[in-house]
């Protein structure tokens, strides 16, 4: 059952919320665009296609690609390969030369990360890694594509893809000596999850999560054993076109496969996997059984419905807010389920349905705000937004690539000063922000991390040390808005509150005028004050004079430099 639809055009506070959430961060125009559309005709422009596949980045050291080629003593060293991965996947994120459509794909490629997590420094291998981010990519946009791509098959592949093998020791999973590592997290985190948080639950014994027990994850280790991660990346899937792992063995003898009889818990109906006859050889699992045992354990789990509410309450969580009770389970979850699963399981239709729906938009009657705003921006989100939105770019990392590693190496040192470590969580459950209830994104603001934040902002802002990122306040006001706005102060900061803060409807600097503000009177005067300075006896008039008539040019930048750093540096900018 689909949601409740939005309709009406979006408007700019409507447009920007959608941008934000479903993109990599909007840029001014593509919000004045999106205001104009209807949700349909927004969500349209969201998801067009064919998309180009990400160029390969170059090492600095060979000038070559190495994800496919590969590497010799001639690279850089793999730490190094590491970093430069990280920057790369920054770069399709930001989208620089590319459509919005590619960012929108990238921030649905970076949310299967934060639910099928791996840890980059287990892996310790970045064509591992960026084999899964490919194979990711393959799956994100999957509408249009064949009945094999949804999040069920994804789920499969990644079971045996050779960075997940790695980082949840899949690889030491061998009959005899199980190792339930990934089984375990399989379950808990990848799939059916544990139920809804929050809410309590009926009294059982140990070993039983309500959805499914320690049964399941014994059984299930034995469903994944006999695989090996495949350093010589050979092993080709023949869906994919991407390197697997492999069985232990040979194809034709899986010897350390578990070929017995496995039956689950009463929690999944008692199920029973066993290897299909005609494909074994001589009574041996083959790689063929073994995916296929793999195949049907996984059909038999997303058969459960408790795995489409979970999958579909993290989508919730990552694009709309974080908490989710049992009325809302019960009513949006359910229905974003009904969508996965009446869909084959595929993201896109679920997303789709949900930004071109009330609840998205907050449209219904009797509904709150709470939805705008109400998510804090990851270290990720305010890097990679705020470039997007004063359209800084980054050196071309195939024409210049050490100075490319050199600026997405500062970048990646400021998220990390701001709490995170990208794409190396702490644990395979990944950043807090995505899971850990009941705290989720609030975990990414702390004294320090937010002082971070304000340091990142001040940086960019005028900042006109050479070779250093930054936009000049000066040009951004004068490309991007009229004189009659620019020119007024109050008018200007008004505007600009539209493209920089999440709540800037019906904005007032008159106090006892802003009940219905976005604002409080009191936060928009601290930025006019802060704006204009004391430097004038009539400080708006002086602004207006300097700036039609192209009068002292260093403190009109002092003054717009002092503007945008009040109000990026304020706390609602960390807001989205």
């Amino acid at each position: 059952m689909a949601l409740p639809a939005f309709s009406g055009t979006l408007g700019p506070k409507r447009a920007a919320h959608l941008l934000h959430r479903a993109s990599c961060g909007p840029t001014k125009a593509l919000i004045d665009t999106f205001a104009n559309y209807t949700a349909p005709q927004a969500v349209a422009q969201l998801f067009l296609q064919p998309l180009p596949a990400p160029v390969l980045p170059i090492d600095p050291e060979t000038n070559q690609e190495w994800f496919i080629s590969g590497t010799s003593d001639a690279n850089s060293g793999e730490l190094e390969l590491q970093d430069f991965f990280k920057g790369w996947f920054m770069a399709q994120m930001l989208g620089q030369g590319q459509g919005l459509s590619y960012t929108v794909r990238e921030k649905m490629v970076f949310f299967i990360h934060t639910v099928l997590t791996t840890i980059i420094s287990k892996v310790d291998n970045s064509r591992m890694i960026y084999f899964q981010n490919q194979l990711f990519r393959q799956f994100a946009f999957d509408k249009a594509a064949g009945p094999k791509v949804n999040f069920k098959e994804l789920t499969k592949k990644v079971s045996v893809d050779n960075a997940m093998l790695k980082v949840l020791d899949g690889y030491l999973n061998v009959n005899g000596n199980p190792q339930e590592n990934y089984s375990r997290e399989l379950l808990e985190l990848f799939s059916i999850g544990r139920g809804l948080e929050g809410q309590p639950k009926p009294s059982t014994g140990i070993g039983d999560y309500f959805v499914y027990t320690e049964k399941d994850v014994q059984e299930g280790a034995k469903i994944l054993s006999g695989w090996e991660v495949d350093e010589t990346y050979a092993n080709i899937d023949p869906d994919t076109l991407l390197p697997r792992g492999k069985v232990r063995g040979s194809t034709t003898n899986a010897s350390a496969h578990d070929n017995s009889i496995k039956t689950l818990s009463a929690r999944m109906g008692n199920k029973v996997i066993q290897a299909n006859p005609l494909l074994l050889q001589g009574g041996n699992a083959t790689e063929a059984s073994a995916l296929d045992e793999i195949s049907q354990y996984i059909d038999h789990i997303y058969l459960q419905p408790e795995t489409a509410r979970n999958i579909c309450r993290r989508i919730y969580r990552y694009y709309v807010y974080h908490t989710i009770d049992q009325t809302l389970d019960d009513d949006i979850i359910a229905k974003m389920a009904d969508t996965f699963t009446n869909n084959g399981f595929k993201l896109q239709p679920v997303l789709e349905d949900l930004f071109q729906s009330q609840h998205f938009y907050d449209a219904a009657g009797g509904v709150g705000d709470d939805n705008f705003g109400g998510i804090i921006k990851s270290p990720l989100d305010l890097v990679i937004g705020t470039l997007r939105l004063f359209e800084i770019q980054l050196p071309n990392y195939t024409t210049d690539a050490a100075n490319f590693y050199s600026k997405t190496g500062d970048l990646l040192r400021e998220m990390q000063l701001m709490g995170m470590d990208f794409y190396n969580p702490f644990d395979v459950a990944g950043h807090d922000a995505y899971h850990q209830f009941p705290i989720y994104h609030r975990s990414w603001i702390s004294t320090n991390y937010l002082t971070q934040r304000y340091n990142f902002i001040a940086q960019l802002v005028g900042n006109q040390m050479p070779g250093a990122l930054g936009f000049d306040p000066v040009a951004f006001v004068r490309n991007n808005f009229s004189n009659a706005i620019a020119s007024n102060a109050r008018q200007l900061i008004i505007e600009l509150a539209k493209y920089l803060l999440p709540l800037n409807e019906n904005l007032t600097f008159t106090t006892g005028a802003d009940t219905n503000s976005g604002l409080t009177a009191a936060r928009i005067n601290y930025f006019l004050n802060t704006f204009l300075g004391i430097i004038d006896p009539n400080p708006e008039a002086a602004w207006t004079n300097r700036w039609n008539n192209n009068l002292d040019p260093d403190t009109v930048k002092n003054q717009l430099t002092n503007l945008f750093n009040a109000m990026l540096q304020s706390p609602e900018y960390q807001l989205y």
